[in-house]
């Protein structure tokens, strides 16, 4: 071996050691950092159109879209159970990706043509909404049914820096190409990363090792999941773990919609103009944007190999119990980016591959149906319910943000407590499934 060729060997060696990447796992990391990273973005590219969209149909809309974006997410579900029980992974796939490539060509040819400008501008707002929730969900449904639980907390924080990495591409392809193509022309842009990561979700099908599938949820034909288009419903509905799962998604949505809302009305009150608010937003995603992608790759990896899955879970949980309590004796804006930051930076470099990792030990079907579900029309009601919710206490109670901080800092402390008992049931589980593969014959 050549002296170029054996150091090339070594760094490849070094860095598979520090990214625990174990002999067959190499490919089917890369396609899936690949896979998350067109995603992201693919959604990151089309999310300024589509805040661009929300202004354009009208701010006082804004209510009922998102109204209308939880509707939609509810009524997805049984038809996507239906796609994913009658085909298999390597057909329903691109069916979904190319179904969702061939709408954006369909609203670049409505927006350029001026065809419906305002209602196609609504309609828009509402499909990039559920379709961000919907890819990803659909993405982190494919890691499940490749990685072990094993293999997910050594590999998950690797693959999310992927995603991270994605957003920070696609956010500086619309800040290079927005004045020089237009924003409708992004559509098409958006449309070829999202057939980019097609692209490596069929190669990955083709290559990564099938995980097994745990005995008690075992079909006889692993490749087709068979069952009817109500079937994430009801599995929701039957399973303690589950619904554990769905409660713990609840808990996120309410603790970011209170902190959105605070947001809103900090900033509003403030008396800043429209640069210094796209200044400080630019900020915080610049922050979080450089450290996601670092803990991701360092500290993520070590929280859930080492101290856990509910630890992991929970770090988000702490972010908004502190944060919340810091509103309630400050509310003011300096303390609100800060816990801008720490809230997006814990929950996407941190819980959100936990999270995903509660998915490695359920069967199939679970994987695809109910967590379709749950990431969707259980996450888009959860925001239609906490949004009123804030808006009751704060616009028909007349409390102040510092009293409705203190209400939820409580509700916060219990999420911690919920994201402890899942990780103790998804170790569980993890045990069973291990055992169980163990006891059988070769």
């Amino acid at each position: 071996m050549s002296e170029p060729v054996a150091a090339k060997h070594g760094l490849l060696s070094s860095t598979q050691k520090k990214i625990q990447v174990q002999p067959g796992e190499l490919r089917a990391l890369l396609l899936s950092f690949g896979y998350f990273f067109f995603v992201l973005a693919c959604y990151y590219v089309l999310r300024p159109v589509r805040d661009e969209m929300g202004v354009r149909g009208g701010v006082k809309n804004l209510p009922w879209l998102f109204t209308a974006t939880f509707l939609v997410s509810l009524a997805i579900a049984p038809l996507y159970a239906a796609v994913v029980a009658r085909w298999r992974r390597k057909t329903f796939i691109p069916l979904v990706y190319g179904f969702l490539a061939l709408n954006m060509v369909a609203f670049w040819a409505m927006l350029t043509g001026g065809i419906a400008a305002e209602q196609t501008a609504m309609v828009f707002f509402v499909w990039l909404s559920v379709f961000n929730v919907f890819a990803v969900s659909v993405f982190w449904s494919f890691m499940a049914d490749v990685f072990s639980s094993e293999q997910a907390k050594r590999l998950y924080p690797t693959i999310a820096a992927g995603g991270s990495l994605g957003g920070f591409t696609g956010s500086a392809t619309v800040t290079g190409l927005a004045r020089v193509i237009g924003p409708a022309h992004l559509l098409l842009v958006a449309a070829a990363l999202l057939m980019l990561a097609l692209a490596c979700a069929m190669w990955l099908d083709q290559s990564a090792p099938k995980t097994p599938e745990p005995a008690q949820h075992a079909a006889p034909d692993p490749e087709r999941m068979g069952g009817d288009f109500l079937a994430g419903l009801t599995l929701l509905a039957r399973s303690r773990y589950l619904s554990g799962i769905a409660l713990w998604v609840f808990l996120l949505s309410l603790g970011g919609t209170f902190a959105y809302n605070m947001q809103a009305d900090i900033l509003s009150r403030a008396q800043l103009d429209s640069a210094t608010r796209t200044q400080i937003f630019g900020a915080v995603d610049l922050a979080t944007n450089i450290l996601n992608p670092l803990l991701q790759l360092t500290l993520a990896r070590w929280v859930l190999q080492r101290a856990g899955v509910g630890l992991a879970l929970g770090v988000i949980a702490a972010v908004f119990t502190l944060g919340f309590v810091a509103m309630s004796t400050a509310p003011m804006l300096s303390v609100l980016i800060a816990f801008m930051i720490a809230q997006r930076t814990g929950q996407f470099a941190i819980s959100n591959p936990a999270r995903e990792t509660l998915f490695t030990v359920v069967g199939r079907e679970e994987k695809y149906k109910a967590k379709n579900v749950i990431d969707n029309a259980v996450f888009r009601g959860s925001d239609v319910a906490a949004v009123w919710l804030f808006n009751l206490l704060h616009a028909g109670a007349g409390l102040g943000l510092a009293a409705i901080s203190l209400i939820a800092a409580p509700a916060m402390a219990l999420w911690f407590g919920l994201s402890l008992a899942l990780g103790r049931a998804e170790n569980r589980q993890a045990a069973a499934h291990s055992s169980a593969e163990k006891g059988d014959p070769i």
